[in-house]
C-alpha cells in the first residue's frame, strides 16, 4: 500500500497541532466539572440554551473550506458544522468521545466476510441547505472530486484503499466515475477495497465523505460557498477563511443528527490573531469575547501560572487529550545504534522528568513508556521494558554500554529542530543530552531548521542514527499509529519514510494484516496493544511524553465538551447562553 502521501499530510497536520499544543496535564490543571464527563470547569457548566452568536478566535485561518481539500474534519471542528459524513465522532467528553458513530448513515457500515467491501445506507429525510434530498450519488460524487489534482490536500486513504483509487484522476477528467464506489439506489453506497480494512468506519468520518451535489460543484471556487449538509451554512468567507461566518441551515433536521447540538444561531470565526492576544481576550471576556472560544490556541506555562491564582479563570479552562507520542528515534542502520544494548542503554539513561520539565513541566506533558498513547481506543497496554524510574538509571545504562563494547562510554549526535514546538525543540534535546551524559554518553546536538530537520529524519538515505520525533493518529485506533511506523512494506526509499527503524519483520507485517481484517474494533484494539508491547522489546525508540491540551473559554460559554478523539473543544456542542 502506498502510504507516503497519506503520512506526509498527517504529519504536517500533526506538526501544526503540536506547535500549538501548549496544554497541560490533567493532574496539574483546574478542577474539571463541566458537562458530558467533565470537559471544562464549573463556569462552563449549566443548562445550555439556543440562540446568540458564538465567536471563534483563532491564530490559523480556516483555509481551503472544501470537503475534498480539508484533512479529516480538522480546523478545530469548524468543518463538521457544515459537512456531515457517513460516520462521525461521538460528541462526548473524554474516552467516550473516541468512539465512531453513524452520521448520514444508519449504522457504521456492513462489511463482507473479509472486510474488503463495506455497504452503507443513508438515513431518510436528509437534505442540503437548498432543501434538495441528499442521495448516495451525492456522497459518491463528493468522494470522486477529492481525487482531482486541483482539489488536493485532503486525507488520501481512499486513493490507497479503493480498488482503482491509485490511478483515478477525479470526475473532471474521468466522466465514468470511480467503479469501486457503487450506488445501487438513492440510499445505498458500496465501497470495494484493495485489501481488508476493519477500521473503515473511522475513515468514513473524513470530509471526503461529505455529499456534494454535482450541479452545484464550482471546482476550486466551491470553497467560497460549499453546499451545507450540516446545521450551519456559509454566508461569508473572507480572504480564504480568515473570516468565516456561519448561520443556521433551516433544512437541517436535528432528528437525523444525534451528535450536533447547534445551539448558537450564528458562528463567527475570526483568524490570523496572535496567540497571546487570543488568550488575553478570552480571559478579559468583554463584549462579544464573553461568548468566544478558540479551536487552535492553548495556554502556555506563564498563562497557566497566572490562571492558577484566579479561581474564576481556572473554572473556564478545559482539558483535552489527543493521541500523540513524542519520542527518541533510532536508525539501527547507523552504528552504534545497530547494537540493541546501545539502544537499551539510552532507554535506561533518559530522564523523563527532565524531559517533561523541558516541555514546560508537568502542566504541559505526561511521561510515556509506551509508543501507543494511553487511551483504550488505541489498545493501550501498559509496559516499561527498560524501567529507569522517573529520573533515569545511569548505572544500568553504563553496564549495558560495557556489555556492548563501550566500557568508556561513547559519543553520538542527536538531530533536533530549532523550532520552539515543545516536541523536537532545543530544550528537549538538551534534556536528553544532560541525562545521557550522566551515563557516559556524550551527545553532540545537531539543530536544524524545521524543513531541513524533517527532510533528514524522514529520509532512508540521510536519516541519522538518533533524532527526536513525534507521531499523531488520524483517528483513535492502533492502525494509523503503528502501521506507518513499523510496517516494513511502508518503507519509502524515494520519498518521506516514517518507518524510522526501517523495520521489516515478516511477523509484524503479518500481524498488521491480521488485525486489519478485524471489524470488531475492541478486539482489534487488544491486538494493537499486544503488538505495541512486542515491538517495544526491540528498543527501536524511546517514548518520552504525551502532550495535553488546556484551553480557555469566554465567561458566557456553556457546555464545553472535549473528547479524546481531537483533544480540543467541540464547538458543535457549545452554548453561548
Amino acid at each position: 500500500m502506498r502510504q507516503s502521501s497519506v503520512i506526509s499530510r498527517r504529519v504536517a497536520a500533526a506538526a501544526v497541532s503540536l506547535v500549538l499544543a501548549t496544554g497541560a496535564a490533567a493532574c496539574a490543571g483546574p478542577e474539571d466539572t463541566g458537562a458530558k464527563g467533565g470537559a471544562a470547569g464549573k463556569a462552563a457548566a449549566g443548562t445550555p440554551q439556543k440562540g446568540g452568536t458564538l465567536t471563534v478566535l483563532n491564530s490559523e485561518a480556516q483555509s481551503d473550506f472544501d470537503p475534498a481539500r480539508l484533512y479529516t474534519s480538522g480546523g478545530g471542528n469548524v468543518p463538521s458544522l457544515v459537512f456531515r459524513t457517513l460516520t462521525t465522532r461521538n460528541r462526548e467528553a473524554g474516552a467516550a468521545g473516541s468512539k465512531v458513530v453513524p452520521d448520514l448513515a444508519t449504522d457504521l457500515g456492513r462489511p463482507n466476510r473479509d472486510a474488503t467491501e463495506w455497504t452503507y445506507t443513508l438515513k431518510e429525510g436528509l437534505k442540503f441547505e437548498d432543501g434538495t434530498p441528499i442521495t448516495s450519488a451525492d456522497v459518491k460524487y463528493g468522494i470522486e472530486r477529492s481525487f482531482a489534482a486541483e482539489l488536493s490536500g485532503g486525507a488520501p486513504y481512499l486513493r490507497d484503499w479503493l480498488v482503482g483509487g491509485d490511478t483515478y484522476e477525479g470526475p473532471y477528467k474521468d466522466k465514468k466515475g470511480l467503479a469501486s464506489v457503487v450506488t445501487p439506489d438513492d440510499r445505498t453506497i458500496v465501497f470495494k477495497l484493495r485489501k481488508p480494512e476493519g477500521e473503515f468506519p473511522f475513515v468514513a468520518t473524513q470530509t471526503q465523505f461529505a455529499p456534494v451535489p454535482k450541479a452545484k460543484d464550482t471546482g476550486a471556487k466551491y470553497e467560497e460557498h460549499p453546499v451545507s449538509s450540516g446545521p450551519y451554512k456559509v454566508v461569508e468567507n473572507e480572504n480564504d477563511g480568515e473570516r468565516l461566518v456561519l448561520e443556521r441551515n433551516e433544512h437541517w433536521d436535528p432528528k437525523t443528527d444525534e451528535e450536533r447540538k447547534a445551539y448558537p444561531d450564528r458562528v463567527d470565526v475570526r483568524s490570523g490573531l496572535d496567540e497571546a492576544v487570543i488568550n488575553q481576550r478570552l480571559a478579559t471576556s468583554s463584549g462579544a469575547d464573553a461568548a468566544a472560544v478558540t479551536t487552535d490556541t492553548n495556554l502556555g506555562p506563564a498563562e497557566l501560572a497566572q490562571i492558577g491564582s484566579d479561581k474564576a479563570l481556572a473554572a473556564r479552562v478545559g482539558t483535552g487529550h489527543f493521541g500523540f507520542t513524542n519520542y527518541l528515534a533510532f536508525n539501527p542502520k547507523v552504528k552504534p545504534f545497530d547494537n540493541p544494548k546501545v539502544r537499551q542503554a539510552i532507554a535506561y539513561a533518559v530522564n523523563r522528568t527532565s524531559v517533561v520539565n523541558a516541555a514546560g513541566g508537568s502542566a504541559l506533558a505526561e511521561p510515556a513508556t509506551t509508543f501507543l498513547p494511553e487511551q483504550k481506543s488505541f489498545g493501550f497496554t501498559p509496559y516499561d521494558h527498560f524501567p529507569a524510574g522517573k529520573t533515569g538509571d545511569p548505572a544500568k545504562a553504563r553496564q549495558l554500554l560495557k556489555e556492548a563494547g563501550h566500557p568508556n562510554g561513547l559519543t553520538v549526535t542527536l538531530l533536533h529542530s530549532t523550532a520552539q514546538n515543545r516536541a523536537t525543540s532545543p530544550e528537549i534535546a538538551t534534556a536528553v543530552q544532560e541525562a545521557l551524559g550522566k551515563a557516559g554518553i556524550t551527545v553532540k546536538l545537531d539543530g536544524q531548521e524545521p524543513n531541513s530537520f524533517n527532510e533528514k529524519r524522514w529520509s532512508v538515505k540521510d536519516a541519522p542514527g538518533l533524532f527526536l520525533s513525534r507521531w499523531g493518529a488520524d483517528w483513535p485506533a492502533g492502525g494509523p499509529f503503528l502501521a506507518p511506523i513499523f510496517d516494513g512494506r511502508q518503507i519509502v526509499t524515494n520519498g518521506s519514510n516514517y518507518n524510522h527503524a526501517q523495520l521489516n519483520d515478516p511477523a509484524v507485517n503479518k500481524e498488521i494484516d491480521e488485525i486489519n481484517k478485524l471489524t470488531d474494533l475492541k478486539a482489534a484494539a487488544v491486538r494493537w496493544g499486544a503488538l505495541d508491547k512486542k515491538i517495544g522489546e526491540q528498543a527501536l525508540d524511546v517514548p518520552l511524553f504525551h502532550p495535553v491540551y488546556k484551553r480557555l473559554v469566554g465567561k458566557d460559554i456553556k457546555n464545553v465538551v472535549i473528547s479524546d478523539w481531537t483533544g480540543v473543544l467541540d464547538i458543535s456542542q457549545v452554548s453561548v447562553k
